[in-house]
């Protein structure tokens, strides 16, 4: 298990596709959405994981991650048996500065939707910041996933 450290933004441009080294499309559902955890399954290109986060911090920029890479094929097995809602996305990675960001494209239900994700050492790590990067929302539950799959951004 790892302690992930990330911070969440919204994104104001379409700048950051100009700037994307690669992207991939990402179809995810989620066996458990509660507070304390939630466990996902998820289609990463042609390939399969499971995944489960703990409860965030009270900053919401550092969380246990525990993640395996599983056949495809039971992925699409697990998809069956998910909560309702499937989150549907591109993420185009992003080098900037010496970091990665990583924006995530919704569709289906989120679709308008777009976050930016930067992974850090530390809660304290400094970064630049570029132009296209919006508002921060690192923390606010609203904007995570697992409760996208439940309260879609077209229902905002």
């Amino acid at each position: 298990m790892t302690q992930e450290i990330e911070r969440k933004f919204l994104v104001k441009s379409n700048a950051y596709k100009d700037e994307s080294i690669s992207n991939i499309k990402i179809t995810q559902g989620f066996l458990s959405t509660v507070p304390e955890r939630s466990i996902r399954v998820r289609l990463k290109g042609e390939k399969g994981f499971i995944t489960i986060k703990g409860i965030s911090n009270e900053s919401g920029m550092s969380r246990f991650e525990w993640e395996k890479e599983i056949d495809v094929k039971d992925v699409l097995d697990l998809l069956k048996i998910c909560e309702l809602g499937v989150i549907e996305k591109t993420r185009f990675h992003v080098k900037f500065e010496g970091h990665m960001f990583e924006v995530d494209e919704f569709y289906g239900e989120n679709e308008g939707l777009i976050i930016a994700e930067i992974e850090l050492n530390s809660e304290e790590e400094e970064f630049k910041r570029p132009n296209w990067l919006g508002k921060e929302v690192t923390g606010q539950v609203k904007y995570y996933n697992s409760t996208l799959v439940k309260k879609p951004y077209k229902d905002w």
